[in-house]
């Protein structure tokens, strides 16, 4: 008999809360990649991260209003340094998205999570054995299947997307010291709020009025980040990493349809198998990382799984 609070399958009701909201931020996400392409044809990459940070603040004043308790002061050197890193990772991945096929960028993308477990043991002094080295040098593996250097060019577009890695997981080992007290909802509040004035200062140097056209595209951008984020940090705090992540199949499908259905990209097998192989050794980390945690062994922690997306946002 099925415990108290889980269906049939044993999966309990707060899990399954999880996936579905991941499932919507997956959608929120890749719909956002989708409009951030469009826009890209009449703005800069920059500018459209301009619009994104203060539309996206301006969704999520009435949550820091009606929480007030959300922004504290005390955490602000960490929000500085976690706010950096991850302003470099959106400008890298908006302009990878406009300037890269969308599925060679969210794949170079799903790296982040594995740089930032080679960082931590760099910088960290982490430790880590076998298995998880293991699934490392797949990850990696399928990086450079996707990327494939020297066989394929390497254009601006890719070279952002690993820029906006390398620069993720930097986020990814600053957020460790903010999940452990802060509310996710302030993590990404604060990313918003810290890195609008930033990126209107860069989009400065590329800056054309949008178009009447256009506007509805940038508030749209703004809308699906912010949802993104909150759905995305709602599923976490819901649930373990090693249960949703493996949903993150489907911002890869949908994003790599999209490519192909609206804006005419051709992916080859490579580029796909090679998506597939940095994703599941991701989950593979989640996954491990779950037993460790469950065992009292100290690891990353499931909610800093997180800030990959967030930052791809």
């Amino acid at each position: 008999m099925a415990p108290v609070g889980s269906n049939a399958c044993g999966v309990t009701s707060t899990t399954t809360r999880g996936v579905y909201w991941m499932i919507v931020s997956c959608i929120a996400f890749a719909s956002m990649w989708v409009l951030i392409r469009y826009a890209s044809r009449s703005l800069h990459a920059f500018e459209i991260v301009f619009f994104r940070n203060a539309i996206g603040t301006l969704v999520l004043v009435p949550m820091l209003l009606r929480n007030r308790g959300l922004l504290r002061v005390d955490r602000f050197p960490i929000h500085i340094r976690r706010a950096t890193s991850g302003f470099i990772a959106t400008m890298g991945t908006f302009y990878a998205v406009a300037h890269a096929p969308l599925a060679t960028a969210l794949s170079i993308n799903y790296t982040a999570p594995l740089f930032a477990t080679a960082g931590a043991v760099i910088l960290l002094g982490e430790t880590i054995r076998a298995r998880r080295i293991a699934a490392l040098v797949v990850g990696f593996v399928g990086m450079l299947v996707v990327v494939r250097p020297g066989a394929l060019p390497m254009t601006p577009g890719v070279i952002a997307a690993m820029v906006s890695a390398v620069s993720t997981a930097f986020s990814i080992i600053a957020v460790r010291a903010l999940v452990k007290s802060d509310d996710s909802r302030a993590v990404a509040a604060w990313s918003f709020i810290l890195m609008t004035i930033p990126s209107l200062i860069v989009a400065s140097f590329v800056w054309t009025w949008p178009p009447m056209a256009i506007w509805p595209l940038l508030l749209a951008i703004g809308v699906a980040a912010a949802i993104g984020q909150l759905t995305m940090s709602r599923a976490f705090a819901l649930a373990e990493a090693s249960a949703i992540l493996p949903y993150d199949f489907v911002r890869f499908g949908l994003v790599t349809v999209a490519g192909i259905a609206l804006f005419g990209e051709r992916y080859d097998m490579l580029t796909l198998v090679g998506g597939a192989l940095i994703l599941a050794s991701t989950i593979y980390l989640a996954l491990r990382e779950a037993q460790l945690a469950r065992a009292g062994t100290p690891t990353h922690g499931e909610a800093e799984r997180a800030v990959e997306a967030v930052d791809a946002g």
